[in-house]
């Protein structure tokens, strides 16, 4: 929920709006093992990652400093290095194990992941999953 007003706007005896931002990562293509299959298991297969989280905004006004925000940075980071730790056998393992690495900082609520594998079928741009996330 993507609200203008602001937090001084609120009334007495009214909750505080609760501000979302979205952090994006998009169309993030890397090498990775990933499949079930006996080819699968000794060569890379491109594959192509989205990321979409909805972020709670810092309370009071926007600080000019990277320690107020999720870094979409720290995010690329942690999927390569989840990739470089060995094959997976699942899109929708690897999805999972991504959700939960956007939702180790309890500023994200939501992360949507989309996972897709692009040399599978020639006549397919893609094959893959997509899922969303948030906090229990």
């Amino acid at each position: 929920m993507f609200v203008s007003r602001s937090q001084a706007d609120i009334q007495p005896g009214e909750a505080p709006v609760r501000r979302l931002y979205r952090i994006l990562v998009r169309d993030l293509v890397l090498k990775c093992l990933i499949g079930i299959h006996a080819h699968e298991l000794l060569a890379p297969q491109r594959v192509r990652i989205n990321v979409d989280m909805s972020v709670l905004e810092q309370a009071g006004p926007l600080s000019d400093d990277i320690a107020n925000v999720v870094s979409y940075e720290d995010v690329i980071d942690g999927i390569k290095t989840m990739l470089a730790e060995g094959h997976i056998n699942l899109v929708e393992t690897l999805a999972e194990k991504i959700a939960d690495l956007c939702l180790i900082d309890e500023r994200v609520e939501t992360a949507r992941i989309r996972v897709e594998k692009l040399d599978v079928y020639a006549e397919a741009a893609s094959v893959g999953i997509e899922i969303e996330r948030g906090r229990k």
